[in-house]
């Protein structure tokens, strides 16, 4: 409709100034003679120009006022949801939650150009706690309530939610809750994020919207602060369970050994007996000197490296001169250029650096090799992790004859590493020719995308020759297992 009315006040105009130039040139010529007539249909002219020009002006001052309110309003939603994403990466990483909290207050308190922002939550006495604020100087309430950005906590006489009078506690004299909005922490509702203002001000549903948002990652951020926790008491709990395995099987049973073979010493000593002591003796230093290698890689293993950091292939060397000094043999660790720039993600590299270590575990235990070779390498998709030895081995084609041949740990393990990252694992190996064990895992896409757990083998793994046979999960028993 208002374009149509636009078009015809433009025609319009224009029909009025030819009907007044056709009276100039027929009836005003007699009435009004030269200049006049010109005079008449000038002053016509710019009167009608005058009125069209306004009417235009008036409608691009509407149309520019109209164009600058949008586009700050756009400028006000694309700040709140630039800061809503980027509290959203603060709590999906590892960030502090303390500190992600003093983010949202911020962000919330630039954003809707408030006096203060608080964010209460309730205890678990029913307390209400101020975990996070930002205030401008004198509008928090200097007792009750704690200094600005530092927690405090008031007692409750009622149970219940959070209320307003709640968050009002925390402000001085004269400022008030003008807006709030829900905290939820495993659906239900556990504190209040408030905006408090001096002046009476409306909030638009834009304002609204940028709270409750805000609200919203501040009980993501609680729910991934729990979840970590809760994930690190499994972690311990998991890393206690394995100390206590490998002190059972390894350190305790030692022990046993060793006070066995001293009271075997000490009888032949009283028989008189002194080359048969001595043999003792010497069977006793061995063990404690086995006993002294696994405590040290105990030691090792408590104190892993940082692989983020570092990557895989420096940890992988660095632990390598680490084992090689402690268990005497010759390790070469050899990686390629590709291989150290390939792109794994920190759980892939975890567990390929828990295969190694296993491995070389083994090695020292059951394999009485001399020497260990260390590969990383890069196979187009996939990066391969290859560790030989030249001890005893074993047989391939016994070892592989049914599950119930699976060792406890080990072996198994290895196996289980190598399948939680989409990986495989193989061994290959015969008696006195030594073992070979490769793991294949797959490079992380440039999208990011989780590593596919492979449905065949891969290509170029390896075949049966009549030296070496291949063995894939199910694993083996043998002298090398752990």
């Amino acid at each position: 409709m208002y374009p149509r009315r636009r078009w015809a006040v433009v025609f319009g105009a224009i029909l009025f100034v030819g009907f007044v130039e056709a009276l100039s040139d027929t009836l005003l010529d007699a009435a009004l003679p030269f200049p006049f007539d010109t005079a008449l249909v000038v002053g016509v002219v710019a009167i009608v120009a005058v009125v069209a020009a306004w009417y235009a002006f008036r409608l691009i001052d509407r149309l520019t006022h109209d164009l600058v309110r949008r586009h700050q309003a756009l400028r006000v939603r694309n700040a709140a949801l630039r800061a809503v994403y980027n509290v959203s990466l603060a709590v999906s990483g590892e960030a502090d939650p303390e500190e992600t909290l003093v983010a949202i207050v911020d962000h919330a308190r630039r954003l809707l150009n408030v006096d203060a922002v608080l964010l209460v939550l309730q205890g678990p006495e029913d307390e209400v706690q101020l975990r996070a604020s930002s205030a401008a100087p004198g509008v928090l309430a200097k007792t009750g309530g704690g200094a600005a950005g530092q927690p405090g906590i008031a007692p409750r006489t009622e149970p219940g939610g959070i209320l307003a009078s709640d968050l009002a506690r925390y402000l001085a004299r004269g400022y008030s809750v003008k807006l709030e909005a829900p905290v939820g922490h495993r659906e239900a509702r556990v504190g209040s994020l408030g905006v408090a203002t001096a002046q009476t001000r409306l909030f638009t549903d834009a304002d609204r919207q940028t709270l409750t948002a805000l609200a919203t990652q501040a009980g993501l951020a609680l729910e991934a602060s729990k979840l970590r926790d809760e994930l690190r008491d499994v972690a311990v709990q998991g890393e206690r369970e394995r100390i206590a395995r490998e002190m059972h099987d390894g350190l305790a049973q030692v022990l046993g050994y060793v006070n066995t073979k001293s009271q075997a010493v000490e009888e032949l000593l009283a028989a008189g007996r002194v080359a048969e002591a001595r043999k003792q003796m010497r069977e006793l230093a061995e063990a404690a000197r086995l006993l002294y290698v696994d405590v040290r890689e105990a030691i090792l293993s408590l104190n892993p490296p940082n692989l983020p950091e570092r990557g895989l292939a420096p940890a992988l060397e660095e632990y390598a001169a680490r084992f090689a000094e402690s268990s005497k043999l010759a390790v070469h660790f050899r990686a390629t250029p590709e291989a150290r720039e390939a792109s794994l993600s920190p759980e892939v590299e975890a567990e390929v650096f828990g295969v190694a270590r296993e491995a070389l575990t083994n090695i020292r235990k059951h394999a009485h090799a001399q020497r260990v070779t260390i590969n990383l390498t890069d196979e187009g998709p996939d990066v391969l992790l290859r560790i030989s030895d030249d001890g005893v081995g074993f047989d391939a084609e016994r070892a592989s004859s049914g599950p119930e041949r699976w060792p406890h740990f080990g072996l198994a393990g290895m196996r289980e590493r190598a399948e939680s990252v989409g990986g495989r694992i193989q061994w290959r190996s015969q008696p006195d020719s030594g073992s070979t064990v490769e793991l294949r895992v797959p490079a992380r896409s440039s999208g990011g995308a989780k590593p596919r757990r492979p449905d065949g083998p891969p290509d170029g793994a390896v075949r049966r020759s009549p030296k070496h046979q291949a063995v894939q999960s199910p694993l083996p028993t043998h002298p090398e297992a752990d």
